[in-house]
């Protein structure tokens, strides 16, 4: 199979996934502002982690569903790209309206319609995320496969800085005000929302058009298939779906045990996403908790300046730290591959978990509230000390996410029978969800019942469990070459 199918140079490769940072700048804003837009439109830090469960069961039920429908899939556009570019036309609907949502109180809340537009905006990058990843499968060779997902790695992270320090350049640079009051979405994060829509419909366009499938003879050629993957239309609704249980029951070996370690990792960025604003704001602005009780700010007539500011400018640097640990990966990214050949994918991916777990529990140690001038080189902002610290935390967390990004998929990939990449790779996903809906089930709960709404422990919380996904890779056993044609 290997000498079949034929190379591709490096910018072939790019645009192959070039799509994939359109995609992952949208969801880097919603990553790093959705908890904000919620808190101010009045969701409490309990709910948060409910509100956010809306990703991981989107995630789980459309990418089975489109992994699947994309096997089967062959037109003029390709296997592939038809799902991409719905996707993308989508999310870019959901994020247009999303920070509007206080002008929908007619029809319903400001958070109820926040929530859905969350909703419209995850099912629609999972749309997107399941067949980008197959894409790589289906044109990259076996032998560039490390290369091809780092690559992939690389422009994810590049999509993840900008998305991330969007806002934070909009009111530092631009000067929108970063600043709302509780039902009132800030201007920059509305207009990051709408920039980040239209950079995500661009960059898809690009890999659609840039990017050449290959037809059905030529596909089986190069993967060994014998039997061309056309739709069966004879099938009913049960048994597609006695079918999908077979394919789920008889998944690979390596697919299980990855599930573990995936488990862990995917529990940790949960936390990491829903609360690393909250614990910023009450842990280095000192905030107390009681300023994110929707029922006490109910009270007030207006919330006072101060805990206003203190709010916008830890919200701020919230995505100063997301983009952090993007740059971070994408350095790491360019690396990861060569790593990866040298000293293994086990050890560099085990290596990497455990970076992003220290990294978790570091937050405790920095908690210092000297103001402190930092100079950003477009500008300059006055902040803690301790926020400045937290970007030594940032350096592991980037590390892991480089790997979480990359190396599950280049160990699984060549597991994987090459007609059924797309619907295994979309059960993958179930990995990445359940962890999630587990974290968005319980988290909240631990945070109010075992911490009393101390934000910072569940952060340590997920830096347990990112160590424990680090000891969970040796137990994964590699295929020794990809499968070829296996049921």
């Amino acid at each position: 199979m290997d000498t079949k199918q034929p190379g591709l140079n490096f910018w072939q490769i790019w645009n192959v996934s070039f799509g994939f940072l359109g995609v992952q700048f949208g969801f880097a804003l919603q990553n790093a502002n959705v908890s904000r837009i919620l808190s101010d439109l009045g969701a409490d830090l309990h709910s948060l982690s409910l509100f956010w469960l809306v990703a991981p069961i989107m995630g789980l039920i459309i990418q089975p569903i489109v992994g699947a429908a994309s096997d089967r899939t062959w037109n003029r556009l390709g296997r592939r790209r038809p799902y991409i570019l719905a996707g993308a036309i989508a999310a870019a609907i959901g994020m247009f309206l999303m920070p509007n949502a206080p002008l929908f109180v007619a029809l319903m809340t400001p958070m109820i319609f926040g929530a859905l537009m969350l909703a419209l905006m995850d099912a629609s990058f999972n749309i997107c995320f399941q067949p980008f990843r197959s894409l790589v499968s289906d044109m990259v060779p076996p032998r560039q496969r490390n290369i091809g997902y780092s690559v992939q790695s690389l422009l994810i992270n590049i999509g993840a800085v900008i998305g991330s320090i969007l806002p934070f350049l909009l009111t530092n640079v631009i000067g929108l005000e970063n600043t709302a009051q509780l039902g009132e979405v800030a201007p920059s994060v509305m207009w990051a929302f709408y920039i980040g829509a239209t950079v995500l419909l661009g960059s898809v366009i690009w890999t659609v058009v840039r990017t050449k499938e290959y037809a059905p003879k030529e596909y089986n050629y190069y993967k060994d298939v014998t039997d061309e993957p056309l739709p069966d239309t004879k099938q009913s609704i049960g048994q597609r779906f006695k079918a999908f249980l077979q394919l789920v029951a008889n998944m690979p070996t390596t697919m299980k045990q990855l599930a573990v370690v995936q488990f862990f990792s995917w529990f940790s960025l949960y936390i990491m996403w829903v609360y690393t604003t909250p614990a910023i704001t009450q842990h280095i602005w000192n905030v107390d908790k009681k300023w994110f009780d929707p029922g006490y700010l109910s009270t007030l007539a207006v919330i006072p300046q101060e805990i206003v500011l203190a709010k916008g400018a830890a919200g701020d640097w919230v995505g100063i730290l997301f983009a952090a640990y993007s740059v971070f990966a994408a350095v790491f990214s360019v690396f990861l591959a060569r790593l990866a050949d040298k000293f293994g994918r086990k050890l560099v991916y085990s290596l990497s978990l455990l970076a992003g777990g220290l990294g978790y529990v570091s937050f405790l140690v920095f908690q210092d509230l000297t103001p402190t001038n930092v100079d950003l080189l477009i500008t300059e902002v006055t902040v803690p000390l301790g926020a400045v610290k937290l970007l030594i935390p940032m350096i592991g967390i980037g590390i892991a996410w480089a790997a979480i990004l990359a190396m599950p998929y280049a160990m699984l990939a060549g597991a994987l029978p090459p007609q059924k990449t797309g619907v295994y790779m979309g059960i993958f996903n179930f990995t990445v969800a359940v962890p999630q809906i587990v974290a968005g089930l319980f988290s909240g709960y631990i945070l109010s019942a075992v911490f009393d709404n101390e934000a910072k422990y569940i952060i340590v919380v997920a830096g347990v469990s990112m160590i424990a996904g680090a000891m969970a890779v040796f137990f994964v056993k590699e295929p020794d070459q990809p499968a070829s044609g296996q049921e």
